[in-house]
């Protein structure tokens, strides 16, 4: 399986602090929003990962994360010209997944549920997180019976549940082919829940329900509430590691760090 990490959009809803830095650099706590969706990856045992980010950040991407080597695991980059939807970012890493699976995850999403066994586990369709929230409106929405996925909507107006699809997408290789014939929405983007329907339709997507916190960490009181979540697991004992960006380029030796 491969990784893809997404860094899209301009981060509107941080601004100032985006207009010099991407989104995914600034720091949660004491450690950068980046390195929580990569420990994810990395935990689920995932060594080749390729970057997907803005033409205006990327340089930024690679000075801090370089070729992987501190991380033990090896780095590739995709330019992401023109913002046009998380379908459209996961396409671009097709030639880099070469006809794997696939683990994307968004730059901004922070977990704090281990997910590593149900993304190893991982044989067929499509594989997605959902967490109960108070605004489903928000997000994109999942129904599910049993374990499996049986409807998901984008930013329903009239949820049918409470059930936010997080930003993990776990999908085979027919992804690609689905991206590839998908059509703009009505806001002009390519919607990951259109690939996310396309296995729902077929009765192969299924997902599971997170325990503990997740955090989309796009605005600066759901950054400020990860941060705080941080602190308060790590006063409290609960060991959540994450990836510590050593001097060491042998891969034996990385470095962690409990927060």
């Amino acid at each position: 399986m491969k990784g893809v990490l997404i860094f899209g959009g301009s981060g509107t809803r941080l601004k100032p602090l985006t207009e010099i830095k991407n989104k995914s650099l600034l720091p949660v706590y004491d450690k950068p929003l980046i390195l929580y969706p990569l420990q994810v990856l990395l935990d689920a045992g995932i060594k080749e990962i390729v970057i997907i980010s803005g033409s205006e950040h990327v340089d930024q991407m690679a000075g801090f994360l370089g070729s992987g080597g501190h991380f033990g695991c090896e780095f590739s980059y995709r330019v992401q010209d023109k913002a046009g939807g998380i379908a459209q970012a996961l396409g671009l890493a097709e030639s880099f997944v070469d006809g794997d699976d696939v683990c994307a995850i968004l730059g901004d999403n922070v977990y704090f549920d281990d997910l590593s066994t149900h993304i190893r586990n991982f044989t067929e369709g499509a594989h997605l997180f959902l967490k109960e929230v108070a605004d489903p409106e928000r997000f994109g929405v999942a129904e599910m019976d049993g374990e499996k996925v049986v409807s998901v909507e984008e930013k329903p107006k009239h949820p049918k549940t409470n059930m936010a699809v997080t930003g993990c997408y776990v999908y085979d290789k027919h992804c690609f082919d689905i991206i590839r014939n998908l059509k703009p929405s009505a806001r002009g983007e390519y919607e990951i829940t259109d690939v996310s329907g396309w296995y729902v339709q077929r009765g192969l997507a299924k997902a599971t329900k997170l325990e503990r916190e997740w955090v989309d960490a796009g605005t600066f009181d759901s950054l400020f509430r990860a941060a705080d979540i941080v602190r308060k697991h790590r006063i409290e004992g609960i060991v959540k590691n994450v990836t510590e960006k050593t001097t060491q380029t042998d891969t034996k030796n990385v470095e962690k760090v409990s927060v």
